[in-house]
């Protein structure tokens, strides 16, 4: 009798773990303490479902650096999530599908600070896209967002 509620125990709890969804990852950003934008879109990620720890720093530049961001798709804030590297305005759901597919990259950059883009929500939206980078610079579009639209 014991070992089968020990059973019925174990597998209560195999049960429980495999019903339970996962942690959501942590993204850490690093922003200017001046920056709304940047706090606009860890808004965005938190409403996506990310766990966001947010450090205030000086400049961003040095954390670019270290990350691996090139120079060319600087944006107001970077980030890291998974051993990934994440510049800019992304949106959420772009990088949901990186820590689902785990393509060989770096990481995804939205470059400067689109209007339309998460955090930088207006009255119209500019055609913008989301860029993955890898090593020795290579980039590639990751995912096109449109004019007037998200």
């Amino acid at each position: 009798m014991t070992t089968r509620v020990i059973r019925l125990g174990i597998t209560c709890l195999i049960l429980i773990a495999v019903a339970m969804p996962a942690a959501p990852p942590a993204v850490t950003v690093f922003k200017t303490k001046t920056c709304g934008c940047c706090g606009k879109w860890v808004e965005h990620m938190r409403a996506g479902g990310f766990k966001v720890i947010v450090n205030e720093v000086a400049s961003t530049g040095e954390y670019r650096q270290k990350y691996g961001v090139p120079e060319k798709l600087q944006s107001c804030h970077t980030a890291v999530v998974s051993g990934y590297s994440i510049e800019g305005h992304v949106p959420a759901a772009e990088i949901q599908r990186l820590l689902k597919e785990k393509p060989k990259a770096k990481g995804l950059a939205v470059p400067g600070m689109p209007t339309g883009s998460p955090g930088m929500e207006g009255s119209h939206h500019d055609a913008y896209s989301v860029v993955r980078f890898g090593e020795g610079g290579i980039l590639s579009v990751y995912q096109k967002y449109p004019a007037g639209g998200r």
